[in-house]
């Protein structure tokens, strides 16, 4: 399934920019970056599992938050861009 990843750290020193390095890595180990905090993944039911696991496990649940869109259709038919844009697609390898 397609799914998005949003997220917003409540601080970025200290404990908040380990807790930001540590989503990103989480997000990253499940697909790729389409802005700053938000993640384009294309998951299993089991993947998405683990990664909403993984995600409880990197955030403070009483200050950060993360939101988990699921869409119904692909990326290709449910993005449309406006302004600068990078080609990707979601679940194959990409170069920047």
């Amino acid at each position: 399934m397609d799914i998005l990843v949003t997220y917003d750290i409540a601080d970025t020193n200290g404990d908040g920019a380990k807790r930001l390095r540590s989503i990103a890595a989480v997000c990253e180990g499940f697909g790729i970056r389409s802005q700053f905090s938000v993640f384009e993944c294309r998951v299993s039911p089991t993947g998405l599992a683990r990664l909403i696991g993984q995600i409880e496990d990197a955030i403070d649940p009483q200050r950060d938050s993360v939101h988990i869109y699921r869409l119904g259709n692909s990326f290709a038919e449910s993005r449309e861009a406006v302004g600068l844009t990078r080609s990707h697609t979601v679940g194959e390898p990409w170069i920047v």
